[in-house]
Protein backbone atom coordinates (compact mmCIF):
# COMPACT_ATOMS: atom_id res chain seq x y z
CA UNK A 1 0.00 0.00 0.00
CA UNK A 2 3.03 2.35 1.06
CA UNK A 3 4.41 1.59 -2.50
CA UNK A 4 1.27 2.59 -4.22
CA UNK A 5 0.95 6.01 -2.50
CA UNK A 6 4.69 6.55 -3.02
CA UNK A 7 3.79 5.94 -6.86
CA UNK A 8 0.29 8.31 -6.42
CA UNK A 9 1.33 10.94 -4.96
CA UNK A 10 5.19 10.86 -7.26
CA UNK A 11 2.87 10.89 -10.25
CA UNK A 12 0.68 13.89 -9.18
CA UNK A 13 3.39 16.12 -8.36
CA UNK A 14 4.81 15.20 -11.98
CA UNK A 15 1.69 15.93 -13.34
CA UNK A 16 1.52 19.38 -11.74
CA UNK A 17 5.08 20.10 -13.10
CA UNK A 18 3.68 19.15 -16.60
CA UNK A 19 0.83 21.82 -15.96
CA UNK A 20 2.84 24.30 -14.52
CA UNK A 21 5.27 23.98 -17.19
CA UNK A 22 2.66 23.83 -20.04
CA UNK A 23 0.99 27.21 -18.70
CA UNK A 24 4.30 29.40 -18.89
CA UNK A 25 5.34 27.89 -21.81
CA UNK A 26 5.36 31.01 -24.60
CA UNK A 27 3.72 30.19 -27.61
CA UNK A 28 6.54 31.22 -30.08
CA UNK A 29 4.58 34.06 -31.85
CA UNK A 30 2.09 31.40 -33.23
CA UNK A 31 -1.18 30.28 -32.21
CA UNK A 32 0.59 26.86 -31.10
CA UNK A 33 3.20 26.33 -27.95
CA UNK A 34 5.46 23.22 -27.33
CA UNK A 35 3.70 20.85 -25.08
CA UNK A 36 5.99 20.50 -21.83
CA UNK A 37 3.11 18.51 -20.35
CA UNK A 38 3.87 15.98 -23.09
CA UNK A 39 7.29 15.47 -21.76
CA UNK A 40 5.99 15.15 -18.04
CA UNK A 41 3.30 11.83 -19.46
CA UNK A 42 6.12 10.31 -21.22
CA UNK A 43 8.34 10.54 -18.10
CA UNK A 44 5.16 9.76 -15.99
CA UNK A 45 5.32 6.55 -18.62
CA UNK A 46 8.35 5.50 -18.50
CA UNK A 47 8.48 5.13 -14.04
CA UNK A 48 5.23 3.26 -14.37
CA UNK A 49 6.17 1.00 -17.71
CA UNK A 50 4.24 -1.85 -15.98
CA UNK A 51 1.27 -0.34 -15.60
CA UNK A 52 -0.61 0.87 -18.48
CA UNK A 53 -3.94 1.80 -15.82
CA UNK A 54 -1.88 4.66 -15.00
CA UNK A 55 -0.10 5.43 -18.16
CA UNK A 56 -3.66 5.59 -19.57
CA UNK A 57 -4.87 7.89 -16.54
CA UNK A 58 -1.64 10.24 -16.69
CA UNK A 59 -2.84 10.77 -20.78
CA UNK A 60 -6.31 11.59 -20.06
CA UNK A 61 -5.18 13.86 -17.20
CA UNK A 62 -2.61 15.37 -19.59
CA UNK A 63 -5.35 16.02 -22.32
CA UNK A 64 -7.10 17.71 -19.29
CA UNK A 65 -5.10 20.10 -18.18
CA UNK A 66 -3.12 21.11 -21.68
CA UNK A 67 -6.78 21.51 -22.66
CA UNK A 68 -7.02 24.12 -19.54
CA UNK A 69 -4.07 26.21 -20.45
CA UNK A 70 -4.63 25.84 -24.45
CA UNK A 71 -3.34 28.61 -26.37
CA UNK A 72 -4.58 27.60 -29.69
CA UNK A 73 -7.82 28.43 -30.36
CA UNK A 74 -10.95 26.40 -29.24
CA UNK A 75 -8.11 23.52 -28.99
CA UNK A 76 -9.77 22.06 -26.17
CA UNK A 77 -11.43 19.10 -28.12
CA UNK A 78 -8.08 18.62 -29.77
CA UNK A 79 -6.35 18.24 -27.29
CA UNK A 80 -8.01 15.78 -25.59
CA UNK A 81 -7.75 13.63 -28.40
CA UNK A 82 -4.55 13.94 -29.21
CA UNK A 83 -3.03 12.97 -25.50
CA UNK A 84 -5.35 9.75 -25.75
CA UNK A 85 -4.84 8.59 -28.94
CA UNK A 86 -0.76 9.75 -28.52
CA UNK A 87 -0.55 7.92 -24.28
CA UNK A 88 -1.82 4.47 -26.08
CA UNK A 89 0.10 4.13 -29.23
CA UNK A 90 3.33 5.73 -27.27
CA UNK A 91 2.65 3.05 -24.29
CA UNK A 92 2.96 0.40 -27.38
CA UNK A 93 6.18 1.71 -28.62
CA UNK A 94 7.53 1.50 -25.44
CA UNK A 95 6.50 -1.62 -24.84
CA UNK A 96 8.04 -2.81 -27.68
CA UNK A 97 11.35 -0.74 -26.85
CA UNK A 98 11.84 -2.68 -23.76
CA UNK A 99 11.61 -6.17 -25.45
CA UNK A 100 14.29 -5.78 -27.79
CA UNK A 101 17.26 -7.55 -27.09
CA UNK A 102 19.80 -4.79 -26.99
CA UNK A 103 17.91 -2.46 -24.48
CA UNK A 104 16.77 -5.44 -22.52
CA UNK A 105 20.50 -6.25 -21.71
CA UNK A 106 21.23 -2.80 -20.24
CA UNK A 107 20.80 -1.68 -16.61
CA UNK A 108 17.58 0.70 -15.81
CA UNK A 109 18.63 2.90 -15.72
CA UNK A 110 20.54 3.04 -19.22
CA UNK A 111 17.91 1.14 -20.54
CA UNK A 112 14.87 4.38 -19.48
CA UNK A 113 17.27 6.75 -21.03
CA UNK A 114 17.41 5.39 -24.37
CA UNK A 115 13.67 4.46 -24.32
CA UNK A 116 13.21 8.14 -23.19
CA UNK A 117 15.88 9.15 -26.52
CA UNK A 118 13.17 7.48 -28.51
CA UNK A 119 10.20 8.30 -26.66
CA UNK A 120 10.55 12.23 -26.80
CA UNK A 121 10.81 12.56 -30.51
CA UNK A 122 8.26 10.24 -32.08
CA UNK A 123 5.69 11.21 -29.15
CA UNK A 124 6.09 15.14 -29.87
CA UNK A 125 5.68 14.00 -33.59
CA UNK A 126 2.52 11.90 -33.31
CA UNK A 127 0.87 14.47 -30.71
CA UNK A 128 1.83 17.15 -32.73
CA UNK A 129 0.37 15.46 -35.87
CA UNK A 130 -3.01 14.25 -34.04
CA UNK A 131 -3.38 17.59 -32.36
CA UNK A 132 -3.03 19.42 -35.93
CA UNK A 133 -5.37 16.96 -37.74
CA UNK A 134 -7.99 16.67 -34.94
CA UNK A 135 -8.12 20.16 -34.86
CA UNK A 136 -8.14 20.95 -38.76
CA UNK A 137 -11.66 18.21 -38.91
CA UNK A 138 -13.06 19.95 -35.16
CA UNK A 139 -12.32 23.37 -35.55
CA UNK A 140 -10.52 24.31 -37.79
CA UNK A 141 -6.71 25.52 -38.50
CA UNK A 142 -5.83 28.97 -38.47
CA UNK A 143 -3.69 28.37 -42.09
CA UNK A 144 -2.35 24.97 -43.91
CA UNK A 145 -1.29 22.02 -42.21
CA UNK A 146 1.72 21.72 -43.48
CA UNK A 147 2.74 25.20 -42.46
CA UNK A 148 1.58 24.88 -38.92
CA UNK A 149 3.95 21.58 -38.98
CA UNK A 150 7.06 22.77 -39.95
CA UNK A 151 6.96 25.93 -37.86
CA UNK A 152 5.50 24.63 -34.71
CA UNK A 153 5.61 20.95 -34.77
CA UNK A 154 9.27 20.57 -35.91
CA UNK A 155 10.37 23.00 -33.64
CA UNK A 156 8.64 21.19 -30.79
CA UNK A 157 10.26 17.79 -31.73
CA UNK A 158 13.63 19.38 -30.95
CA UNK A 159 12.42 21.36 -27.98
CA UNK A 160 11.12 18.66 -26.50
CA UNK A 161 14.08 16.06 -26.58
CA UNK A 162 16.30 18.24 -25.19
CA UNK A 163 14.64 19.81 -22.48
CA UNK A 164 12.93 16.41 -21.92
CA UNK A 165 16.05 14.36 -21.79
CA UNK A 166 17.36 17.15 -19.21
CA UNK A 167 13.90 17.06 -17.07
CA UNK A 168 14.12 13.19 -17.65
CA UNK A 169 17.53 13.33 -15.69
CA UNK A 170 16.56 15.64 -13.03
CA UNK A 171 13.41 13.52 -12.35
CA UNK A 172 15.99 10.37 -11.94
CA UNK A 173 18.67 12.12 -9.55
CA UNK A 174 15.93 13.43 -7.52
CA UNK A 175 14.13 10.09 -7.48
CA UNK A 176 17.28 8.02 -6.61
CA UNK A 177 17.92 11.03 -4.05
CA UNK A 178 14.59 10.63 -2.45
CA UNK A 179 14.84 6.88 -1.40
CA UNK A 180 11.90 6.47 -4.09
CA UNK A 181 12.26 3.30 -5.45
CA UNK A 182 10.47 1.66 -8.37
CA UNK A 183 8.76 -1.78 -7.88
CA UNK A 184 9.27 -4.19 -11.23
CA UNK A 185 5.67 -5.97 -11.49
CA UNK A 186 7.53 -8.93 -13.63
Amino acid sequence: MRTNTRKLALNSILLAMGLLLHQITPALGLPMQPDMALIMLFIIMILNKEDYKICLVAGIVTGIFTAMTTKFPAGQVPNMVDKIITVNLIYMLMYILYKLPFIKNLKNKQQDLIVASVMLPIGTLLSGCVFLLSAQVLVGLPGPFETLFLIAVVPAIVINLLVGLFLFKIVNVSISRGGYQRVNNK
